[in-house]
């Protein structure tokens, strides 16, 4: 009862909140164009104040306002605003207002014929850049309200994914997702979201929850000099980056005077159609030299993933009661998409009002320098100044930063007192409360200030009423039937998963690659597993893994079993127990998979494989005690076995080779048999990441990551004299790990560790060593591993310094070569480092190429030791 009475209480407020809801009026219609065509997302405001909306993919619009007179602005990128006054009743009455906008007649007048041998958008476009840094930063703090509304539509789908999979029964053509929130949010800069979801709803899912995030959208401003993309790993240029005469052609179109300025539309064309850039227009205002509009879009040539053309729109207006700061009113991303025989549309829009606490970085602007002396520069048309004059006249934006620590530090003591947004702990972007998703119909009809067009409305219609039907057991069973038949690529590709959606079970084999496999220790091995996960509704979840793995030629039968808890349903909460007989491999991280050691042992005479037999159980807990670190501590107890080789049989016979014995061949210990052993241990392992960013929703915590690395510490003791034990060892190793952008020169990846067993050992086996994860063959399982390294040559129990570096250049030197840009391949290259009192300096320097065939990767390495050449191999493995 006091959760119901809380919820009814959290909603009137939420009411209160929107003013005069109950006695508004409400104005609808639709913006053409000169073609009586709807302008989709249109932009629609309350001329003087914060209010604003946009209009459907249609160009239908509906405001709500408390009755009175106002003047509505009409504004669609490219076309001229129209100010529309209008009375409005109150009362809930309806006022149809139906709107045609003329295109912007842009006039070149005498500019052509005034300027300089080069067009005169170039004179535009770098006194944008000069004013760049300004604009990004002149707004310290502000607070407003978004609604994100966000659709995925299925045009065609294939009979088969590639020929192999069917395609399953849910997805259908039509709206396949659509979902739309509205929130309260903060900015500060420089760049810091805060987000609280007011009301969220998603089609056909009564306790969905939306994944909108207005933070999401920063990544797409035009005043930095990369914008990020999801469909792509590489940043695009923006039109008015630093360095973006290198990548841009500009023509000027024309300019129109605007709401008292002047707005210039110029024409963005790429140098080269395949460098990371946009083509369309962006509209920059004449004098402040800010951006007013964009209207640009990407397509095939751009190499980006699963998408046809992508387009992109923003409108900026002035803040209300400070015309010298200009605010996002509106962002649009609309994108046709194709892949794997799918064909479809998507897009997400987004509308920004309420603008409130605004803090500006300056009363006014910055000045700029003084202009050249009048000899040089003539009171002339836009466009006639050089290059070296327009640079005389750059802004003077010495202690910008200071300006901007000072405002905001203004902003949050202003608003110490009476901040919605204070209890959001430092790192939380946004925050999704429960009871967000249980608005119904009416409520959205109030507060949705995009109306939905008449294929949206069908959907949250036919959805929702049949949302009992679609979950219930008989709906869900006979889906459930067509998604378990069984298909035999399936096995063999990825396995099988047999499904019971309505109890939220699944049952899955493995494929069988890890079913049927060949050592020379077991011989021909029937691995049979299963995955059983039961999950609920809150996110928790309960997975079973037994084995029953069985050797033909040791004939012994291996048992095992392996359990995991989640334990709390928002909370990184889990357990795991793993107990029974299990085959090992001396290195568990080792990438020599078992299909390619069965492989290289039946075709190639290659055991590569070294095995030993561990009976116990190990007991694991995961936790995040606080935001960034994850804490995993284990306890674990195993009687171990040495194996011995119990068969020679092969496929194919390579003279003069034979198989080596099952024990591994290492440098620092000449003798890696050990007959039995018992130990047991305890380990904890610290992840830490300064200043992650994450979601908080009430069906868990979602980490986006930080601008910081992830620190590691970890130790592991052996513990001697307890349940027969006889080892004693303590392991410590301390690493750093990260991805880094580095823009257009693509993405690096480095992982560093260093350690070593410390104080008195004791029965230490060559299982305990700390090894380092090799590759002997030509196909690679993980490339940010060694690729030339015998398996076990440098194990050590002693100290050791290992680290991997490999960039990504995502296309910077292969798009610059017409060949190597149709194929779409992506150049790599790799540093692997490792220093032991065996190995000295052990350097392999690597360079490939991935993307081939969109999956595969192939790289060559050469090997050196303390400056001497060992060799050289190519490897050959998955890089997306």
């Amino acid at each position: 009862m006091l959760v119901s009475a809380f919820r009814l209480v959290v909603f009137a407020l939420l009411l209160s909140g929107l003013p005069g809801l109950s006695y508004a009026g409400i104005i609808k219609g639709t913006v053409k164009g000169a073609n009586q065509e709807g302008l989709a997302f249109a932009n629609v405001a309350v001329r003087g104040a914060a209010t604003s909306t946009g209009a459907n993919e249609q160009g239908q619009f509906q405001l709500r306002l408390p009755a009175g007179q106002y003047e509505l602005v009409f504004q669609y990128v490219g076309y001229r605003p129209q100010i529309q006054p209008v009375r409005v009743l109150g009362g809930d009455t309806v006022l149809v207002l139906n709107v045609t906008l003329q295109p912007e007649a842009y006039n070149l007048g005498e500019v052509l014929v005034k300027s300089t041998d080069r067009d005169p958008a170039y004179a535009i476009i770098q006194q944008a850049q000069q004013w760049r840094a300004y604009h990004r930063r002149e707004v310290a703090a502000y607070r407003a309200r978004i609604y994100i509304k966000s659709l995925l539509r299925v045009n065609d789908t294939p009979a088969k994914i590639m020929g192999l999979f069917k395609v399953g029964p849910d997805i259908k053509k039509g709206i396949l997702y659509l979902s739309e929130s509205l929130s309260d949010i903060s900015f500060t800069q420089p760049n810091v979201i805060k987000e609280r979801m007011i009301s969220s709803r998603v089609s056909g899912d009564s306790r969905g929850l939306s994944f909108n995030r207005a933070s999401a959208g920063r990544n797409l401003g035009f005043y930095e000099n990369l914008i990020k993309i999801p469909f792509s790993e590489r940043g695009f240029v923006s039109p008015i980056a630093a360095n973006a005469m290198l990548f841009y052609k500009y023509e000027l179109v024309g300019s129109t005077p605007q709401g008292g300025a002047v707005v210039h539309k110029i024409r963005v064309i790429p140098r080269r159609r395949t460098d990371p850039v946009f083509s369309g227009f962006i509209y920059i205002v004449d004098n402040s030299w800010r951006i007013h509009s964009v209207d640009l879009s990407l397509d095939k040539e751009a190499h980006i993933d699963f998408v046809d053309v992508l387009h992109l729109a923003q409108q900026y207006v002035p803040a209300p009661d400070n015309p010298n700061v200009w605010l996002i009113q509106s962002q649009q991303i609309r994108a046709n998409l194709s892949g794997m025989g799918f064909k479809g549309t998507g897009y997400i829009t987004a509308v920004l009002s309420n603008y409130a606490n605004v803090v500006p970085t300056y009363p006014t602007p910055p000045t700029a320098k003084a202009p050249p002396a009048v000899a040089e520069a003539k009171e002339a048309a836009v466009g006639q100044e050089t290059a070296a004059q327009i640079r005389k006249r750059k802004p003077d934006l010495r202690g910008l930063s200071a300006q901007v620590r000072k405002q905001v530090k203004r902003a949050q003591r202003d608003s110490l007192k009476n901040d919605p947004f204070a209890r959001m702990p430092r790192g939380e972007v946004q925050l999704i409360e429960k009871g967000v998703n249980e608005r119904d119909s009416s409520y959205w009809d109030q507060v949705r200030p995009v109306p939905l067009t008449a294929e949206e409305k069908k959907d949250y219609r036919v959805k929702d009423s049949t949302e009992v039907i679609r979950k219930s057991r008989p709906y869900q069973d006979s889906l459930d039937k067509k998604r378990n038949e069984f298909e035999p690529i399936n096995l063999v590709i990825g396995g099988y998963t047999h499904l019971n959606t309505f109890r939220k079970q699944s049952v899955t084999v493995q494929p069988l690659a890890q079913i049927f496999q060949y050592n020379t220790v077991e011989g021909a091995v029937l691995n049979a597993q299963a995955v059983f996960s039961q999950r609920t509704d809150d996110r928790r979840y309960f997975t079973l893994t037994p084995t029953l793995r069985y050797g033909f030629s040791s004939q012994q039968l291996n048992p095992s079993l392996v359990a995991t808890w989640q334990l709390h349903p928002a909370k990184l909460k889990q357990f795991s127990l793993a107990a029974g007989r299990t085959i090992e491999n001396f290195d568990r991280n080792s990438q020599l998979t078992p299909a390619i050691n069965t492989l290289y042992t039946l075709y190639a005479n290659r055991n590569y494989a070294k095995l030993y037999r561990r009976d116990g159980a190990e007991l694991t807990y995961l936790t995040e005690p606080i935001n960034g670190l994850n804490l995993r501590a284990t306890a674990a107890y195993f009687d171990r076995h040495e194996l011995f080789n119990s068969t020679d049989r092969l496929m194919r016979d390579v003279r003069g080779r034979a198989f080596t014995p099952n024990r591994p061949v290492s440098e620092e210990l000449p003798d890696t048999g050990f007959g039995r052993s018992q130990v047991l241990t305890v380990g904890l392992s610290l992840d830490y990441k300064p200043g992650q960013r994450y979601i908080s929703r009430p069906d868990g915590k979602f980490n986006l990551g930080s601008k910081w690395p992830t620190f590691n510490v970890q130790g592991r003791l052996a513990v001697p004299n307890v349940l027969g034990t006889d080892v004693r060892y303590l392991l410590l190793q301390a690493g750093v790990r990260d991805n880094v952008s580095l823009g257009l020169l693509g993405t690096s990846s480095f992982r560093v560790s260093v350690g070593g067993f410390v104080g008195r050992q004791a029965g230490l086996t060559f299982a305990d060593y700390r090894h380092f994860s090799g590759n002997q063959t030509l196909l690679a399982g993980n490339f940010s591993n060694f690729q030339l390294l015998d398996y076990y040559r440098f194990s050590t129990n002693n100290t050791y310094l290992e680290a991997h570096y490999d960039h990504h250049f995502n296309g910077f030197i292969f798009n610059k070569v017409p060949l190597l840009r149709q194929l779409k391949w992506q150049e790599v290259a790799s540093l692997n480092y490792l220093t032991t009192a065996q190995a000295g300096h052990y350097v392999e320097l690597g360079v490939g190429v991935e993307h081939i065939l969109k999956v595969f990767r192939v790289d060559f390495y050469t090997a050196l030791q303390s400056g001497e050449r060992l060799g050289t191999g190519v490897r050959v493995g998955f890089g997306f």
